[in-house]
């Protein structure tokens, strides 16, 4: 790896520094373990944690990029854990899919007071209770899950057992309990979902994500 300058460079806009920085990962990744518009979003993820070993754990399955950009298309529910990801999620570049698009079309309801509870009730977490609301607008949609992993498996419970199937499931819950059991689980259903295995994840690699998914039509930095 390249060993980084110490010198900041003041004259840089946004835009520049994105490209920069993708110019970088391109030039010391060079083993690869993803092409096209796979790499597309793996770059993305190592743009986020300036980690490149997040490749490592990387898993595609069922075509999930095509089936999240038809889904986009076609102006699909978004739904999420955790209201940092509905608040991280650009209204901008859905729309230039879907003009409906409107803050809206993003659903968490965490902290509902209703959910709360609902959660306290049942003895149960507040991922559960938000999943339980959300039931009926599930099918068909794009899910985001980086925070609660019994969010996950329960969602990978209702295709299980309702045949309840999200579009794009993006499953990266973090932590140490549940966390890897989730994934399993996910991984046993037949629905199109990007996740990374093991303990890692994270509200921002999930909108990190969604957000490749949607560059990837207008993507303009060269792969090599």
């Amino acid at each position: 790896m390249t060993k980084s300058s110490t010198e900041i460079r003041w004259d840089m806009t946004a835009s520049e520094i994105e490209a920069e920085s993708f110019r970088i990962i391109e030039k010391e990744f060079l083993n690869r373990p993803f092409k096209g518009p796979e790499w597309n979003v793996a770059r993305r993820l190592i743009h986020t944690t300036a980690d490149f070993s997040i490749c490592d754990n990387l898993v595609f399955r069922n075509d999930p990029i095509a089936a999240g950009l038809k889904a986009v298309s076609g102006g699909a529910l978004i739904y999420c854990d955790s209201n940092m990801i509905r608040s991280g999620i650009s209204v901008q570049k859905l729309r230039m899919f879907n003009p409906a698009y409107t803050k809206d079309s993003i659903h968490c309801y965490i902290a509902d007071g209703d959910v709360a509870e609902m959660a306290e009730k049942a003895g149960t977490t507040r991922a559960l209770a938000s999943l339980n609301k959300a039931e009926k607008i599930l099918d068909g949609a794009i899910v985001l899950i980086g925070n609660a992993p019994l969010a996950l498996a329960g969602i990978a419970r209702l295709y299980l057992e309702k045949k309840i199937k999200p579009a794009l499931i993006i499953g990266m819950p973090v932590g140490f309990v549940n966390v890897v059991e989730s994934k399993v689980l996910l991984s046993k259903t037949g629905i199109p979902h990007i996740t990374i295995e093991g303990r890692r994840g994270g509200s921002t690699l999930a909108v990190a994500t969604l957000h490749a998914i949607l560059e990837n039509e207008f993507l303009q930095v060269k792969i090599l």
